[in-house]
């Protein structure tokens, strides 16, 4: 099977109260750091990008990572709260 022309992938970023979700075509060979610069997500969204976690389909990884087609790459925000910490939060809230 030989590999293709071109590369589909996704970029994805949310926020609270918007998501973005780009699809490109990137040449064998790409990099994460590639996806994020060509879905132009840092400009829409007037983020730096580069104090982001970034993944492919929820595992972290380098953004000099290889892109393979059908690869979903997200920019991860940093968390307000532990997750744990709200839950323990909620949980004295509804027994209060």
């Amino acid at each position: 099977m030989s590999a293709p022309d071109r590369l589909r992938v996704e970029v994805a970023y949310a926020e609270p109260a918007r998501q973005f979700l780009r699809a490109l075509e990137l040449p064998p060979g790409a990099t994460v750091a590639d996806a994020i610069a060509a879905s132009d997500v840092a400009r829409e969204y007037a983020i730096d990008t580069h104090t982001l976690v970034v993944s492919i389909w929820s595992r972290v990884v380098d953004r000099l990572a290889l892109l393979q087609d059908g690869d979903r790459v997200e920019l991860l925000r940093p968390l307000k709260i532990d997750p744990k910490d709200a839950r323990r939060k909620r949980a004295k809230l509804k027994s209060a």
